[in-house]
């Protein structure tokens, strides 16, 4: 923050931030007409829109005092954007400024009395947040006086000629407001100062015991030692040390580093030249330290020609830190280092994975390290002759060799050359899509290529995507939107990834970049892309839309566009506009680990991997079978559904690209060192590790009871304890936890099990082995030859939650003559000899003992923490009670281990042994999860406060709905929907009152809906049965809602009006409300209602001290009609902003249409 003063001495404390589409209303009131008649008219929201970089001044009340807007061309229609630079050079000698370092002035207002001083600390700003940034230009077609504040800081452009058409032409050059700032060699007597920087450096290690170190570091230094300080008006505010002796075998050891030729120079000697070697020295702690050796590392290779050294081509930043202040200019002493160092082409620099990523590292290339090395430190990798600019043009001809080279060795280049040779002919592609082509060039090398073409599916991308999130649709033209096709840069030039989006947008006359991720099961994936993450850094990942699921016959011509309903294979979707090319992210390098695939995992990544403004580096999924999404899994069948995450819904996340999927079981936690090992890899670091791997079916451990003497089930309960089975897996034994589990089981049927005449084994007790007996059904084996076995139950945990619903299924598999036996304990496996392969199991009984002979025996029973994962939680002496024990929000006993889904349970001291994570929708606790642990990454984001001591013994409650489907026997389509509820430890299971329940249909005729509402009316339960698919999706979003809100259902029901629930939600009123934007629209109408009710109480309370309650009729009446209005028109605005969704809405302009 900094203090304004204005004209008439009133202060300010103000704040310089980029403006946002809140500012607008503010911003408008601002513009006069002496800003206009230099700018000419505005429309703010466009200009927010389509600006590289918008910048307000606001005070302590957010109020704002100033804003300017600055784009990358000059003012209206002057000049075409393209082409500023010819026409710029012809006007004035000016050939110094370029697209790379030169902004335009489209926009400045501001507080009349504080005019002057908010351009200043604007300008400043600006200058300072971008670091190649030159100049500043006023060029505007609208010839005027200028604002005596703009006159004090832009002077006119030195005329070559009169321009043509005649304009206003001005400059604000950086060196009069922020001039660069002043690198020296540091002097011992320097010491003082720099200590104080680095005391101020709170976050920093503290410095070695020798209290003079600083001193000794700049005293020593000689032509491959150097220290450096900055300075501002004579004031020492930063430090840097760099050194040239470095131990290069180590960062060998630790990093891949082929693509910078090993940090080595080769150069030809003589052969009767030596190479030194002398000690090496310890690795430093600091920021930048690596460890050195006072040797060149010469390591001389023989050739027939003669002998080549290998000399070490890079020098490392030892020490640097600088004030806050001026950490934004902190590459300004690269130059200077370049200088010191010319012969050498690379700089390095290490920091800590945990400290935050300093401006510094902006300029400079990650380089990741190896999988099996366990660092505290990250590399990062800068070549000098990345320091100058970059220009971008559009491809010719003769850049087609430079390219090819560009290219080679890269995968999918040849889709990129091939595109690249259409655009030579037919500037179109194979389909007749237009495509344009641009390279980028440093130091008249060719570095980079980017090949965009027309988006012709903007319209299923929004209906699809949220890009509304991030762009105000109405405001870019169909041709601003183009797709990358391909993307190629090399790795020393990354830094100008976001300038060559910004001048690709520029030239192109484009607003928005998209770029499509596929799955690696789909064929769509035709795009050359190197590297990816250097697109992902500068893009925002994009959320896909819930879409309603339309009765598009029913709807008729009413229906939406097919090309919005018609379904495409499915894309992760990330965007790069014009506003998001000047856009800063904050780099997290610190290691999450996350273990398990499941629904809270995905989840938890899921919301980091969102984020728009950060960027997680090292992010890790530990998963028994890899990533999910790596295949599609849609008919798999065997297993329930959440309905969370489906291979669709995978692949439209970003997740493969954003994180490092390592595959294997967790088998050790190591708390000290902070790493697990992982079965098959070895150990994996983390700086924080995420404990979600939920609850796995067990093999099942046979009791081992002599079946030749009379036993029961009771009194074998009476007698053992549950055992872990450790013997041998039979090969036809498949325990299903996992689609990967389930694909295998599927398969090895599909070869060996179906076409023969041996019984299967379904052996469980949760609605899994339902869905099993449909997939075995559906597979082809006959009812007959399979025999579902169920162990005794839980006490307190049904199946089903509705017995109309488990009667239904009982009597398809009876009359599909699939034998179902009760109460039955596995007691022997082949008669306890040899189980591989499986042929007879044994079970007891309440009775006499049962007998089967088995094909295949498919196992969904014993549900509990995997024992590896017990194994590693317990041996790491994390508090385990029968699950990991956590706190409220998610801690162990460890500070830098989370735990959380159905693995976890809530401390007892917390009293609430109904109540844990396994209650509750996964992927909402996956969701808190990363709001715990995000204010820890991002600077936007205050910390939680600590409770109230009253409150610390709270578990939190969540409300999402619990969700269960699958298809059961006699292909019966099911979902159930609840609400979170306790688990019933001892009493019977809920009742629903009757008067609360709505029913429609019958199971025996596959149409079966059951709604039940809780004492408020809202939809708390909602149960389908049926032989026709589910629109799921629409269903979801009936709970919670008012039954008034769904066409006073309750009233309508008790009058005998609705009769099929089905028919009834498939009427077009219902569509608004299967819309994902529906409840955001449910807030605004709360809160309308909300004030109105408040105004009425607040006039109840005038006219009842005014004892005039004659006119209250009357007024209530009057504010009645303002409500309805005000709920009429934002009804109204809501159908008209998504029509395109929504289009058997008839809004008010269309009803004078014939």
């Amino acid at each position: 923050m900094r203090t304004l003063t204005s004209a008439s001495g009133e202060e300010e404390t103000v704040t310089v931030r980029r403006s946002e589409s809140a500012d607008a209303e503010g911003i408008d009131k601002l513009i006069s007409p002496s800003t206009e008649a230099v700018f000419g008219r505005v429309n703010v929201i466009h200009l927010l829109e389509k600006a590289n970089l918008a910048v307000t001044l606001a005070n302590e009340k957010d109020e704002i005092l100033a804003h300017a807007s600055f784009f990358d061309h000059p003012v209206g229609d002057l000049v075409d954007p393209a082409n500023w630079q010819p026409f710029l050079q012809k006007l004035s000698n000016t050939h110094k400024c370029t697209p790379f370092n030169t902004l335009f002035l489209h926009l400045f207002v501001a507080q009349l009395n504080f005019a002057t001083g908010s351009v200043k600390e604007i300008i400043r700003a600006v200058f300072n947040a971008i670091a190649e940034l030159e100049y500043i230009c006023l060029v505007t077609p609208h010839i005027s006086d200028l604002e005596p504040a703009l006159t004090e800081m832009f002077e006119p452009l030195q005329r070559l000629t009169d321009p043509d058409p005649p304009c206003l032409a001005l400059i604000c050059h950086r060196y009069n407001n922020c001039p660069r700032l002043h690198i020296r060699q540091a002097r011992v007597e320097d010491h003082d100062d720099v200590l104080y920087i680095f005391k101020e450096q709170t976050k920093l290690p503290p410095l070695m015991e020798q209290p003079y170190f600083l001193a000794q570091l700049i005293e020593v230094q000689n032509e491959k030692h150097h220290s450096a300080v900055c300075e501002i008006d004579g004031v020492v505010v930063g430090f840097i040390s760099v050194t040239a002796d470095i131990d290069l075998k180590q960062l060998h050891s630790s990093f891949e580093l082929s693509e910078f030729n090993d940090l080595y120079k080769v150069q030809e000697t003589k052969h009767d030249e030596p190479a030194a070697t002398t000690d090496g020295r310890e690795e430093g702690e600091e920021l930048g330290a690596v460890q050195t050796s006072t040797s060149q590392q010469e390591e001389p290779q023989s050739t027939g020609a003669g002998v080549f050294p290998k000399k070490p081509n890079v020098f490392c930043i030892q020490f640097f830190f600088i004030r806050k202040d001026y950490e934004m200019r902190s590459v300004d002493f690269i130059p200077y280092l370049i200088k010191h160092f010319p012969e050498l082409d690379f700089c390095m620099i290490t920091a800590p994975t945990l400290s935050p990523e300093i401006p510094l590292l902006q300029s400079f290339l990650r380089v990741p390290p190896r999988a099996d090395r366990q660092l505290l430190h990250e590399l990062y990798i800068f070549k000098p002759s990345g320091l100058g600019s970059m220009e971008v043009r559009p491809a010719k001809a003769a850049d087609q060799l430079a390219v090819s080279d560009l290219v080679k060795g890269l995968r999918l280049n040849e889709c990129l050359l091939q595109d690249l040779d259409h655009f030579y002919k037919t500037r179109r592609d194979l389909g007749g899509v237009p495509l344009q082509a641009f390279v980028a060039q440093v130091n008249s090398q060719i570095v980079g290529i980017l090949i965009i073409r027309d988006e012709q599916d903007i319209e299923y991308i929004r209906a699809h995507y949220n890009i509304e999130n991030f762009i105000y649709f109405s405001h870019h033209r169909h041709e601003e939107h183009a797709q990358i096709r391909h993307f190629v840069l090399k790795p020393s030039f990354q830094h100008f990834t976001k300038h060559l989006f910004k001048e690709v947008l520029r030239l192109a006359h484009r607003s928005c970049l998209y770029h499509r991720i596929y799955p690696p099961y789909h064929s769509q994936e035709n795009s050359c892309v190197h590297h990816l993450h250097f697109v992902l850094n500068c893009a925002v990942p994009v959320r896909p839309r819930c879409q309603i699921i339309y009765p598009l016959e029913e709807l008729g011509i009413n229906a939406p566009a097919r090309r919005l309903t018609e379904e495409q294979a499915p894309f992760a979707l990330s965007l790069i506009s014009r506003k998001l090319t000047m856009e800063p992210k904050v780099t997290v390098n610190a290691r999450i680990v996350v273990v398990g695939a499941s629904d809270t995992g995905l989840s938890f990544l899921e919301v980091l991997c969102f984020c728009p403004h950060l960027r997680f580096n090292n992010l890790t999924l530990i998963s028994t079978h890899g990533f999910p999404g790596d295949y599609n899994h849609e008919d798999i069948g065997f297993l329930s559904t959440s309905h969370a995450y489906s291979s669709r819904d995978l692949a439209q996340l970003p997740l493969h690209s954003c994180i490092n999927v390592v595959t294997g079981k967790m088998v050790g936690i190591n708390r000290k060192a902070k790493h697990i090992l992982v079965s098959g890899f070895g150990k994996v670091p983390y700086d924080h590790l995420i404990l979600c791997t939920g609850l796995q079916y067990q093999v099942p451990c046979p009791t081992g009871v002599d079946l030749s003497q009379p036993v029961t089930n009771s009194q074998l309960q009476a007698q053992t304890s549950p055992r872990r089975y450790t013997g041998p897996v039979p090969s036809n034994l498949f325990t299903l936890n996992d689609l990967h589990d389930c694909l295998t089981a599927r398969l090895w049927l599909c070869a060996n099990f179906v076409e023969l005449d041996d019984n299967a084994v379904v052996y469980g007790n949760s609605i899994d082995v339902y869905t099993t007996v449909e997939t075995l059904l559906s597979l082809g084996v006959q009812g007959s030859r399979i025999h579902l076995v169920h162990p005794p139950p839980d006490p307190g945990v049904p199946c089903f939650s509705d017995s109309t619903v488990e009667k239904a299924v009982a009597a398809v598999m009876e009359k599909a003559e699939v034998k179902v036996h009760h109460n039955c304990l596995l007691a022997q496996m082949n008669n306890g000899e040899n189980p591989d392969p499986l042929t007879l199991v044994s079970f007891t009984t309440d009775a006499e003992p049962l007998h089967l002979q088995c094909g295949v025996f498919i196992n969904l029973s014993n549900k509990g923490v995997d024992y590896d994962a017990f194994k590693s939680i317990n041996k790491s002496f994390l508090v385990f009670d029968g699950r990991l024990v956590i706190n409220a929000t998610f801690h162990t006993s460890d500070s830098a281990i989370y735990g959380a889904g159905p693995l976890t349970k809530f401390s007892r001291c917390y009293h609430t042994d109904e109540w844990s994570h396994a209650n509750f929708n996964s992927k909402e606790v996956g969701q808190e999860l990363a709001a715990i642990l995000l204010p820890l990454f991002d600077p936007t984001l205050e910390p939680p406060a600590e409770p109230l001591p009253e409150l610390d013994r709270l578990v939190p409650l969540y409300k999402q709905a619990r969700i269960q489907g699958g298809k059961l026997p006699g292909g019966y389509n099911y979902l159930h929907v609840t609400k979170p509820c306790a688990t019933n430890l001892t009493g019977p299971s809920v009742k629903y009152l009757q008067d609360r329940g709505i029913t429609t249909g019958r199971v025996e005729t596959g149409n079966y809906f059951c709604l039940h509402l809780d004492s408020n009316e809202l939809v708390e339960t909602l149960t389908c049965f049926s032989l026709k698919p589910l629109p799921v999706s629409n269903y979801l979003s009936l709970f919670g809602k008012h039954q008034q809100l769904l066409g006073q259902l309750l009233t309508r029901y008790h009058q005998g009006l609705i009769h099929d629930l089905y028919s009834f939600f498939r009427q077009r009123w219902c569509l608004a409300i299967y819309h994902d934007r529906f409840s955001d629209f449910e807030q605004e109408l709360l809160q309308i209602t909300s004030t109105n009710l408040k105004d009425n109480e607040s006039r109840q309370d005038k006219m009842d001290n005014d004892n005039n309650s004659d006119v209250l009729p009357e007024k209530d009446t009057l504010k009645d009609a303002e409500s309805r209005a005000a709920l009429r028109s934002s009804a109204v605005k809501y159908l008209i902003y998504n029509r395109n969704l929504l289009p058997m809405f008839a809004c008010p302009g269309q009803l004078w249409h014939k």
